[in-house]
Order: structure tokens, then sequence, then C-alpha cells
């Protein structure tokens, strides 16, 4: 039994539909916390992870399964809500959809050419009948049947334009491509754009029924919505961005409707001015990376991105909220401070202003 109330569903839309168009005036906080027996055996398969995702011998019905028996041992406080994150499939699955080698062999996805080509030889092509959709498209379907709406299902974690060209090319070769080759480059982030949003579409088409959209992110949205990114773009300059990364998430921005983008690491916070001119881009996640300090130390960081009417995906605790809070009171922040136990959950939220909600 997943403990979420059918009713919920209505106030979860209207909660974050309030937060993705600025009028909700306290936080967005999501507090999952594990503290029920699912009153049944544990099921044969195991929770679909980066370690397994190339373990067919399962049927998505028993993957389906073991999601649920995971989900039934959760309360969903705040603005929780039962969700499957299927970024287990690694950062940048687009790539493998598009015929590159998924690797798991370490227990993290890792993404190879299936051969090496000459960047003038190749092309980069969604195939809606790759193993690897099939293969989502059927656990989809499995959970639609199972949940009928009730659990939510993420999209896969696509990844960025040019990390999925990077996967072909090689991160070394796709940085000499820049001033080699310029214009092969742009025809292949033509190419991986497209294909990028073909596999959106034909996801979100298969997801008929989902009770509304989500990612790795785990940002609900009643409406398409996706967290855009480029990790290639921490290697490059800012004009580099502005030719090469700029576009393609401003134009993904204006597609989908509703954006959030991951700022991952100190060697992107140069690109954060320009992404912030972007008017449809929604909110902005900051990624400090390790070895860095926590996020109440990134508060000059926080303001800029509030000044800009952009909302805030704060990673941290329950402390670096409070703190951010204080020093940047305009910010509309959004955040997933799970754990713990159910008491100390609703005190938490309760200092937040956000409702227990179970």
């Amino acid at each position: 039994m997943i403990h979420f109330a059918e009713e919920r569903w209505a106030q979860t839309r209207q909660v974050y539909d309030d937060w993705w168009e600025g009028r909700l005036s306290r936080p967005l906080i999501k507090s999952r916390v594990r503290c029920f027996d699912p009153g049944r055996p544990a099921p044969k398969a195991p929770l679909l992870s980066q370690e397994n995702c190339h373990d067919f011998s399962y049927t998505p019905e028993e993957i389906v399964d073991a999601m649920d028996y995971a989900l039934s041992q959760y309360a969903f406080l705040g603005d929780a809500f039962p969700m499957v994150n299927f970024d287990s499939f690694g950062p940048g699955v687009l790539a493998a959809f598009c015929g590159a080698v998924l690797d798991n062999t370490s227990g993290r996805v890792w993404f190879f050419p299936p051969r090496k080509l000459p960047i003038d030889r190749l092309h980069i092509r969604y195939d809606p009948e790759n193993r690897w959709v099939r293969r989502i498209k059927a656990i989809y379907r499995a959970g639609l049947d199972r949940w009928e709406g009730k659990v939510l299902m993420g999209m896969p974690d696509l990844g960025g334009v040019m990390d999925v060209i990077a996967a072909f090319r090689g991160s070394e070769e796709l940085l000499m491509d820049l001033y080699d080759a310029p214009e092969e480059v742009h025809r292949l982030r033509r190419e991986v754009y497209t294909a990028w949003m073909e596999a959106y579409r034909d996801l979100s088409a298969c997801l008929e029924g989902n009770p509304g959209w989500s990612d790795w992110d785990g940002l609900y949205s009643d409406r398409p919505s996706y967290v855009l990114q480029s990790d290639f773009c921490y290697m490059i300059s800012t004009p580099m961005f502005d030719e090469f990364v700029f576009p393609d998430i401003r134009d993904a921005c204006r597609e989908l409707g509703r954006a959030i983008y991951h700022l991952d690491g100190v060697g992107e916070l140069r690109h954060l001015d320009h992404l912030l001119t972007i008017p449809e881009l929604n909110a902005v996640q900051w990624v400090y990376g390790d070895g860095q300090p926590s996020a109440r130390h990134w508060i000059e960081v926080y303001r800029k991105i509030a000044a800009a009417g952009k909302g805030i995906h704060l990673v941290g605790d329950r402390e670096d909220l409070e703190i951010v809070r204080r020093a940047v009171p305009e910010g509309r922040f959004y955040a997933d401070l799970s754990g713990g136990c159910p008491e100390e959950a609703r005190e938490m939220l309760s200092s937040f202003g956000v409702p227990a909600n179970g």
C-alpha cells in the first residue's frame, strides 16, 4: 500500500503550479520519511539502479513490483509525492537511445561509441526501437497498469546536447573540434537537439495517464518540464558557451515551457549571467560540487538567481535553507529535506510554514 491519498494529487498540482508561477509565499519542501512496514515479503527483483539496469531477466512487472515495495515504506510529507526516478539508466542516456554503448560494469553507467568515427562521418539520431527505449517504455506501461496514475514515473536523464556528442566523440576530441571543425559540431548539435526533443515527446506520449511530469531533479509539473544541463560547458569559455551551448538551452526552454537549469560546479558559474537572460528559464539548481563549502556559503549566487526572478533549487540541509532564506528573503526556494523520523520532519516543515500533509 502506498500511503498517499488520491485527493493529495490535486493539492500537489496546485502547490507546484503556484511555485512555478511565482505565487507561492513559502518554500516548496519535499520530505519523504521511511517509517512503514510494507506488510508483505520483499520481491525477488532488485530496486532498479544504475548497477542493475542492464539485467533484462526481470520482467517490467517484477521491476514495478520492487518499486511499489520501496514506495510503500514511505510517508510523503510536506510537498513530497510518490515518484519513481528513472535516472537508473544513467546521466545522458539519450546517447544510448542513439546507438552508444551503455556500460555499467563499474556499477555506474557510462556511454561509449560503438566505434570511433571522424566527425564528418558521425551522425546521431534517435531510435524509438532501441532496446533501452523499449525497456523504459515497457516499465512505464507496467507502472501505469499497476498504479493507475497514483504514482509519477519520471523521465530518464537524457543529458545535455554537447554531453551526448561527447559520448560519441570523446570530450578531448570534441574540445579540439570546437576549433578545428566548428561547422561539423553545429551540425551534430542540430542532430542531437532534434533527437532530444523526439525522445522527450516519444516518452511523454508513452506516459499518458501519468499524474504529471518530473525527472531526476524531482520537481513536479502538471505540464511538460525538464531539468536542462551541459556538463561539457564546465570546460569551455563563455564565448564558446554562447556559440555552442546557450542556443540549445534557450530553445529547449522555449519549446518545453517549463525548465530548470542544473548548474554543476564552479566552472559553470561563469555562464550563469548568460543563462539568467533566458526569459523562459524558470529556475536554477546550483550544485557547488565535492570539496566545496555547502549551500550557505554561496549567498551571492542565490542573490543573483533571485534578482533575475528565477526559482532556486537549493541543494543542502535544513540549516542551509534557513540561512540562505534569511539572506535572500525574496528567493523562491525548492528543497528536498527527506529523512529522519516523522516527528522531526513535521517539526521541520512547520518551521518553514509548510503543511505536513500526512
